[in-house]
């Protein structure tokens, strides 16, 4: 897999909170504002309906030339033929997922520590998620935040693409890329913008994309 692929903004849906927007939206919003990684993750819906939305943004990626990840949902991701799949710590090990997805699928791993990142990285998975970086919501299950350290860490110590994640937003991201981050995901501070492409046009500048 090339590394580029996994440089600049990474962006999530979160059909919860986007002011009454739905995921399919929101989405088209994210893609006109040129960010080229999608990642579809939707908790609360039934998976007939979450095969339904991912059929429609796999065909609006692929028109776009967007990296089109799906989140948990192995089966889902299969079947619309998305990119890739990104795991979690209680999902499916690693290697499993490579068996049911084949070679040519990307798979990420959300990491929370040295020895899951090394894990991952040992067991075939092709990028990692770092964080949460700070404090967030977003997610009911998620873990409490790791801090700063761990992105350190990962980035002098582990080979394959990582993308920082957790209550990323505008006042602290040039943290972030301070510490070495190159791909960064953001969910809420996107997803919940009054104009979504104003916000990515502040956030790409910041990283100095645009």
């Amino acid at each position: 897999m090339n590394r580029k692929v996994f440089q600049g903004l990474y962006c999530i849906t979160a059909e919860k909170y986007s002011r009454g927007r739905s995921n399919i939206e929101t989405a088209e919003a994210i893609i006109n504002a040129g960010v080229k990684i999608l990642q579809y993750r939707e908790k609360e819906k039934s998976n007939g309906d979450k095969y339904y939305e991912c059929l429609k943004l796999r065909a609006m990626t692929r028109q776009n030339n967007v990296l089109f990840i799906v989140n948990d949902n192995v089966d889902i991701a299969i079947a619309v033929g998305a990119d890739g799949v990104h795991i979690g710590q209680e999902d499916l090990p690693v290697e499993i997922v490579r068996t049911l997805v084949g070679d040519e699928m990307i798979i990420g791993v959300s990491t929370h520590s040295p020895n899951q990142a090394l894990e991952a990285a040992c067991k075939g998975a092709d990028y990692i998620g770092v964080g949460p970086i700070y404090p967030t919501k977003t997610k009911a299950d998620v873990c409490r935040a790791v801090g700063i350290e761990y992105l350190d860490y990962v980035v002098k110590n582990i080979s394959i693409p990582y993308v920082a994640i957790g209550g990323i937003k505008i006042h602290n991201i040039q943290e972030i890329l301070k510490h070495g981050a190159k791909c960064i995901a953001m969910v809420t501070e996107i997803v919940s913008a009054p104009d979504i492409n104003v916000r990515i046009n502040e956030v790409t500048k910041l990283m100095k994309l645009r």
